[in-house]
């Protein structure tokens, strides 16, 4: 059980302290609620780019990496479709250091053309190495738009094209950051060997202060029910061919979400997954397949993804990946098979919240999708997943009219 307590300040920021007094360690986690999703179609990219620009310093505090490093402590951030988080851990005693250098970066960061054209070129060069010049890179890049006509998850975090962020002026970027770096539209958890009533002054001290701004109010087109099979074809500089099959599925927060979960850890995850078993082990098909679902705070997807073993065609492999499906809705899933991944998925979740930095960061995603209970719910909901739970969800979303399927193949 993971106990937190929590307060608001004046200015919207939702504060969210976890004692832990076992470790000598405080991680301060700041989530902004603002993703891919948020991102215009003609500007996208931009949240990815600002997860690079918070860390060009600020009007206070040019380096900020710098006192951070002299404090003992490190940081890091990520950005997805729906969220971009930043964390640090440092020694507990020297935890003002981390508010200082958040709350500064928050309250002004410091916009230059050179920050901006240093991270640009970052980003730009992470876009070719990752996606564009690694092999099946860019399989994202293609089956997002096939798979989401209207919803920006459309694109993927980097972006749709390079142009974008070439593209970006300083208005644009300054815009975004007014827009939703705001304390009205942010959520810190401060965890480890910290005490309620410090937190609660440092952050009155250092964040208070901000001006609220206006939360931005989001409206995101619902992807229409997806009523055919969509396909698609590439060739690419590749070592063996590759298929990947996604399906439209339920949101994060949605009720039959974790039988979705569990479907996919039957499908697909590890060696003793039933994908795994009838096409790598038994009928050699595929060098390696998998199955996991995206875990979008929106509609999300269903993944099957492999890598064919040569001689085999993507018709062949693609077919195995059906009769795998097809028995799974004729025979359901058996009792003694459930257990097992239950009790898997709920070992990943225990060990996932070992450290305090990833206490934190599930407290805040709780928080965000509107219930931080989840941190303490989660095992209970996965346990109460029933054969016929799978079933029913197995036979709503595993469908041929659901699917968009990528052929990605050797060039000839």
């Amino acid at each position: 059980m993971i106990s937190y307590s929590r307060f608001t300040l004046d200015n919207g920021l939702k504060v969210i302290v976890h004692e832990d007094p076992s470790t000598p360690l405080a991680c301060i986690n700041i989530l902004y609620d603002v993703g891919a999703r948020d991102e215009r179609p003609d500007q996208t990219g931009f949240a990815h780019l600002f997860e690079h620009l918070m860390f060009g310093g600020s009007v206070n505090i040019p380096s900020y990496d710098t006192p951070l490093q002299e404090a003992g402590g490190e940081n890091n951030a990520f950005t997805n479709n729906d969220i971009t988080n930043y964390y640090l851990t440092l020694p507990a005693q020297n935890i003002e250091t981390g508010f200082w250098l958040e709350s500064d970066r928050m309250l002004s960061l410091a916009f230059s053309e050179k920050s901006l054209e240093v991270q640009r070129s970052v980003v730009i060069e992470e876009f070719k190495q990752r996606y564009l010049n690694q092999p099946y890179g860019d399989e994202w890049l293609l089956i997002r738009p096939l798979a989401y006509e209207v919803h920006p998850y459309q694109w993927a975090t980097i972006g749709k094209e390079i142009k974008h962020i070439e593209d970006a002026r300083m208005e644009d970027v300054r815009g975004f950051f007014n827009r939703f770096y705001l304390p009205s539209n942010a959520i810190m958890v401060v965890a480890g060997d910290v005490k309620h009533d410090e937190v609660k002054r440092l952050a009155e001290k250092w964040f208070a202060p901000i001006p609220a701004g206006n939360r931005p109010v989001r409206n995101i087109p619902a992807e229409p029910v997806q009523t055919a099979p969509r396909r698609m074809t590439v060739h690419r500089d590749v070592p063996t061919d590759g298929i990947l099959k996604v399906y439209h599925m339920a949101a994060r927060m949605d009720p039959e979400y974790h039988a979705q979960d569990l479907l996919s850890d039957v499908l697909g995850r590890g060696q003793s997954s039933r994908l795994f078993n009838a096409l790598v082990k038994d009928r050699q098909l595929f060098t390696e397949v998998s199955a996991h679902v995206s875990g979008s705070f929106d509609k999300g997807l269903f993944v099957i993804n492999g890598r064919l073993k040569n001689g085999v065609t993507a018709e062949e492999a693609e077919a195995g990946i059906q009769q795998v499906i097809d028995r799974i809705l004729a025979e359901g899933i058996p009792e003694q098979e459930l257990v097992k991944v239950k009790n898997k998925a709920e070992s990943t979740h225990v060990f996932g919240e070992v450290s305090v930095l990833n206490k934190a960061m599930n407290l805040a995603f709780g928080e965000l999708l509107g219930d931080i209970e989840m941190v303490n719910t989660e095992i209970t909901k996965l346990q109460a997943v029933s054969a016929a739970n799978i079933l029913r969800e197995a036979q709503q979303i595993l469908r041929e009219d659901n699917c968009s399927t990528l052929y990605y193949l050797k060039a000839q």
